[in-house]
């Protein structure tokens, strides 16, 4: 089925989540969601207005670091991820 999530998808899924719900003061807001663009999935990560910059960090620090975590979690995949802090 098309819209099942593979054990991967799943476990990066599982990770921003934690990571997110873990920064913010409203973690019933946090929403994360799979997009497909062509050969990668671009993770879409929404919050409450009031925690965004919390998630995006001074200078873009922590949504960076986020990145990083998941370019190294990809890294003996095959997969090719992104992550956007949807406003």
């Amino acid at each position: 089925q098309e819209d099942l999530l593979n054990i991967g998808q799943e476990r990066i899924l599982e990770l921003i989540s934690y990571l997110v719900v873990n920064l913010v003061e409203n973690p019933e807001d946090v929403r994360v969601d799979i997009v497909r663009r062509q050969d990668r999935d671009v993770y879409q990560v929404r919050v409450n207005q009031m925690d965004l910059g919390k998630v995006i960090g001074k200078g873009g620090q922590t949504a960076q670091a986020m990145r990083v975590l998941l370019t190294a979690v990809s890294a003996n995949t095959d997969q090719r991820i992104g992550l956007e802090i949807v406003e």
